[in-house]
Parts: structure tokens; sequence; C-alpha cells
């Protein structure tokens, strides 16, 4: 228990010399706002995640087949603009060079462009579900997911993808005691799903008992100052700021 707690902790507050610094409570956050705008989009625009890829291929899987309360078009347009997101973070990694903190700041800083537009949409539109307001918000929050999902994988923090819990489950059990493992990161692969559930169960309030595009509004809350630290705390160039 304290060699899970202790892993939490440094996860949290990694301590001085960390090979990935303040990369991995600000990938916290991040993992937080996918749980949020993926609650906004489940349940607001209907059958379809903007940040689970593998939940939207099963959709389209259901939707050919007819199955009622799936969209083709819907997964379609989410797997596309995900796809999308993803090849802008690549360009970014391209024009930007390898520098870590400059890269998350620039990738979350457009994020955060891209779920400010949805925010707007969400509002302005009478019915943010339905019509073509559903499908610029699929088209917006989708693109932002991919961005943030190939950030991530280029930063490439262990058990901090941000946007996929399958690996993390499936490593925190693996390598488990109970299994006959080390029981390595069991406290960060823990954070990382707390941190999903947390944001999914905030997203779900919102969505259900207060207003609909709240959840992306707070969403938006998070993303500012995770551009901003990143891009921060990278001016000196520490060591974490370099790639491996």
């Amino acid at each position: 228990m304290t060699t899970t707690l202790n892993d939490a902790w440094q996860t949290l507050v990694p301590p001085a010399g960390d090979r990935h610094g303040p990369l991995q409570p600000l990938l916290l956050v991040l993992t937080i706002v996918t749980g949020l705008v993926d609650a906004f989009s489940y349940l607001v625009l209907g059958h379809v995640f903007v940040a689970n890829m593998t939940g939207n291929v099963v959709f389209l899987a259901f939707a050919l087949v007819g199955a009622r309360g799936f969209s083709i078009a819907a997964s379609a347009l989410a797997l596309g603009a995900f796809a999308l997101g993803a090849v802008a973070s690549g360009r970014f990694v391209v024009h930007l060079g390898p520098r870590r903190g400059r890269m998350l700041a620039v990738s979350t800083g457009c994020e955060a462009v891209l779920v400010a537009t949805a925010v707007a949409v969400g509002w302005a539109a009478a019915q943010p579900g339905s019509g073509a307001a559903r499908y610029v918000l699929i088209l917006l929050l989708g693109t932002a997911a991919g961005m943030q999902n190939g950030t991530a994988r280029k930063l490439a923090v262990p058990d901090l993808t941000t946007t996929v819990l399958t690996l993390t489950i499936t490593g925190a059990a693996f390598d488990s005691r109970l299994a006959g493992g080390p029981n390595s990161r069991i406290g960060r692969r823990g954070l990382s799903a707390a941190a999903m559930f947390v944001g999914a169960l905030a997203g779900a309030f919102v969505v259900l008992h207060v207003a609909k595009p709240l959840g992306l509004l707070v969403a938006l809350v998070l993303l500012v100052p995770v551009a901003v630290a990143a891009g921060r705390l990278s001016r000196a160039r520490p060591a974490w700021d370099r790639p491996d």
C-alpha cells in the first residue's frame, strides 16, 4: 500500500530530476478532459465518442447492420476527425522540433481553441444533439481529441495516454502481486483510471442535471492552464523537456 501511495504521490508531485517532470500531472488533467468531452458526446450527440475510437469502430459496425440508435455518419465523422487531429499533432512535432513542453503547450492551446468553438456552438444551438450542430460538434471535438492523443503518444509518458485505459488497466492487473508481478506503477495507473472516471462523472452530471454544454466549458477551463503551464515550465529547457 505504501508503495502504491508513494507512486501516486510522485505522479501528482514529481520529484526533482524526474524524467517526465510536470508532464505527468498535466497529462492527468487532460485525462479528466477526455472524460468530460466523451460524456458530452455520448449523452448529447448520440451513441458516438469523440475520444474513444475503439467504441466508434464498434458503433460503426452496429450502425452498418441497422442497430437502432447508432449512426454511420456520426461514427465515421468521429473517426475521420480524430485521425485529422492526430495528423495535425504529427505536423506540430515536425515543425516545432522535439521539445516536449512546447509540443504540449501548442497542441493543448489548439485543442482549447477547438473546444472553445464547440462551447459556442453548443450554447448557440437550440438542440446541439441534432441537425448540423451535432456534426459540427463531432468534428470539432473529435479533432481536438485526436490532437491530444497524438501529442500524448509522442510524449510517451508511461500509462498516461489521456484517452485509452485498456492497456493501463491490463498492465495494472498483469503486474499486480496477485498475478505474481512486481506491482509496478499501480499508483500512476490507478490515478489515470480515476481521472477518466472523475471527468466522465462530472460531465454526465452537468449534462443531465445542469446544462448540456457546461461540461465542455469545464473542459476548456482545464485546457487553458495546461497549455500555459506547459509553455512556462519549459522555457528554461529543463531535462524533462528534451526527447528520449
